[in-house]
């Protein structure tokens, strides 16, 4: 899978962590996207980095502490930060243009918000013709009224299914 392969990390952003409202296992989460980005990184395999940019005033406006890729897995010299301002993080970014110069097809799937930003991503790209492989255990979301964060999860892990292949963090995703 190497060779014109990617991974996206989606809007894994300091303010996701807030201390008052964490995002659901955001240590473990953390932990799983850095042995990703290191997998990824020992095979030359490109990172992108999508950041969300909110409105003023909201914990993701752009250049605001809560808005800067969390520390734990910064960007490197080499890695690629697409800015974006919807949950498809293909919508009016240069997202498809950065893959397709590269000749990336396949592409390895993590970050926040299960139930938006990655379920939006994960469809759009499966409609643009990409190969999509979900990590399943490196996604997560928060606790809603209705369902629980690990509910809505995996939810999203079998509706997802009809739009990409699943791997957990523990296997070699790209292969």
């Amino acid at each position: 899978m190497s060779g014109n392969t990617a991974l996206l990390v989606i809007d894994v952003q300091v303010a996701m962590f807030n201390e008052s409202d964490p995002v659901f296992q955001g240590e473990l989460l953390l932990t799983r996207i850095q042995k990703l980005i290191a997998e990824a990184r020992s095979k030359g395999i490109p990172i992108f980095y999508i950041q969300h940019n909110s409105r003023a005033g909201t914990p993701l406006e752009h250049g605001t502490t809560g808005w800067h890729i969390h520390q734990a897995i910064a960007p490197e010299h080499d890695d690629i930060v697409i800015q974006k301002k919807t949950p498809d993080s293909f919508y009016q970014t240069s997202l498809q243009q950065e893959l397709d110069s590269r000749g990336i097809r396949k592409l390895v799937l993590t970050g926040i918000q299960t139930e938006v930003c990655v379920d939006t991503t994960c469809r759009n790209a499966y409609s643009l013709g990409y190969h999509v492989t979900l990590i399943r255990d490196a996604h997560s979301t928060w606790n809603t009224e209705e369902l629980t964060a690990a509910q809505i999860i995996n939810h999203h892990n079998r509706v997802l299914s009809w739009f990409s292949d699943h791997k957990s963090s523990d296997e070699d995703v790209f292969e």
